[in-house]
């Protein structure tokens, strides 16, 4: 089943080459050109409105916790799409919609930071993709791995807080 792209832009469109880049690299790989998206996201109103929507969302290189926003919500990364050095997009779909390209998974966890953890972490198990510090002193940290349950226990083994997995691709 095609989805329906919807290409979420936060930025004025005007003279910007990354988002007619964006444009293009949809329309080239779906057939359909997208559905600009410019107000706030609300992934929840999106996919009732267009159930088999896929959400492009894009990542720029001076973004930093841009996942928070998928946190608790009913939406898994699907894929990513290279655009240019600054910018990739995020593929977004509805969690009962999505199909697993790969056995990559965006893994994310609210964890207090201590280098052992994440010595532990960048040895196979999974590897820091993205981190956003609280102003209660916790990191909230995106992984990329294959295994959740592994991410899981080497989580609860160090007394950390599993906050949930946000995507595979």
């Amino acid at each position: 089943m095609k989805k329906f792209p919807i290409l979420y832009w936060p930025r004025n469109t005007k003279g910007d080459e990354e988002y007619r880049l964006a444009r293009k690299v949809i329309s080239n790989a779906t057939g359909v050109m997208p559905r600009l998206w410019a107000e706030d996201l609300d992934l929840g109103r999106i996919f009732s409105e267009n159930p088999d929507a896929a959400v492009y969302y894009p990542v720029f290189c001076e973004s930093t916790g841009w996942w928070g926003e998928l946190l608790g919500g009913d939406a898994v990364v699907t894929d990513k799409v290279i655009i240019s050095p600054e910018c990739q997009l995020m593929v977004i779909e509805a969690a009962h919609h999505a199909r697993s390209r790969g056995g990559t998974q965006l893994l994310a966890a609210e964890i207090y930071p201590a280098s052992g953890f994440f010595k532990k972490m960048n040895s196979g198990i999974a590897t820091v993709a993205d981190m956003l510090a609280t102003d209660t002193g916790t990191i909230l940290a995106l992984f990329s791995g294959k295994s959740s349950a592994s991410f899981i226990n080497v989580l609860e083994s160090t007394g950390n807080s599993y906050l949930g997995c946000i995507g595979r691709y």
